[in-house]
């Protein structure tokens, strides 16, 4: 499907939010159709569209876009896995033509080329050892790029948080903090939404140093989680296992909690759903208004969940 195709299909995502069934079915088109790659999800913004439908009150919905959101991960990432692997080979090549003319030079090649067949010869190759704490300054890394103070000056502070502790290359770490950048400022312009942009910074930028969470900016520089995942996702699914387990035992302990107190509900075939047509419907009346309005009825379809209410 082409850029084209999938930015209509976002645009009628976009309009039909309150229709359950034309979400599901440009969902399944988005899901079957679409070709994930970095370039498109860039120029159509689609991930971002599907993404906020993840909390969305319809289970179906919920569940078929983390499928989606999931899938085209995994596919980024092993997209970038598999170039990265082709750069690794064609380096372990150029290594091999240059020791033929170079005696010393090859045992690194030979190393390099030894390595290959056991996969780690992308981290060996990429390891950069420094005598100093690793920073922007310290790794001589330019981290002016567009010249325009904001941006630049959070590339660098993205820089220096990433590259802390890591054996990646200066030039591997930069082009992962100008991509995160991009995706910020392609998700919200600092121009027209400053206050958004600086607040996505912030949540991106204190995930990657928390204490509580080391294992994340490695994550992010060995490309297990995409810049485009890092901006767009929810900050919870940047969290680490311990904590997502302990809100996810508060989550269930307040659903445990609130339905202890809810409404009794009564079904009946009295009702008729509009959507589905059946008349398994469970109700609950309130008084909504002053005390002389009659009680305000609440419906809900037990068979495919449709709400309405009516007085």
């Amino acid at each position: 499907m082409e850029a084209k195709e999938v930015i209509v299909l976002v645009k009628n995502l976009e309009q039909s939010k309150t229709n359950d069934e034309t979400v599901l079915d440009i969902l399944k088109t988005l899901e079957k159709e679409v070709v994930p790659t970095e370039k498109l999800l860039r120029e159509t913004k689609v991930g971002v569209e599907v993404n906020k439908f993840k909390k969305s009150s319809n289970a179906e919905i919920a569940k078929l876009v983390k499928k989606i959101i999931s899938s085209w991960k995994d596919a980024i990432n092993k997209n970038k896995l598999k170039l990265r692997q082709q750069n690794a080979a064609s380096g372990t090549a150029s290594a091999d033509n240059k020791s033929s003319d170079n005696k010393e030079g090859s045992g690194a090649a030979a190393a390099a080329a030894g390595s290959a067949g056991d996969g780690s010869s992308i981290k060996k190759q990429s390891k950069f050892h420094s005598t100093q704490k690793r920073s922007a300054k310290n790794d001589g890394v330019n981290t002016t790029i567009y010249n325009i103070k904001l941006r630049d000056n959070v590339i660098r502070a993205l820089y220096d948080a990433l590259v802390k502790e890591s054996e990646h290359p200066p030039n591997h770490i930069l082009q992962i903090a100008t991509d995160i950048e991009k995706e910020m400022f392609e998700l919200n312009n600092p121009v027209t939404a400053d206050k958004q942009y600086k607040e996505k910074y912030r949540v991106v930028y204190s995930n990657i140093i928390s204490k509580n969470n080391p294992d994340l900016k490695f994550k992010i520089t060995n490309g297990d989680l995409s810049p485009h995942f890092v901006v767009t996702c929810d900050p919870k699914e940047l969290a680490p296992v311990s904590l997502k387990k302990k809100l996810e035992e508060i989550k269930e302990k307040n659903l445990f909690n609130a339905q202890g107190a809810t409404i009794e509900r009564s079904v009946t075939d009295r009702f008729q759903c509009g959507k589905c047509k059946e008349r398994k419907v469970s109700y609950y009346q309130l008084q909504t208004r002053s005390a002389d309005e009659p009680l305000t009825t609440f419906c809900t379809c037990e068979v495919c969940g449709n709400r309405w209410k009516f007085s």
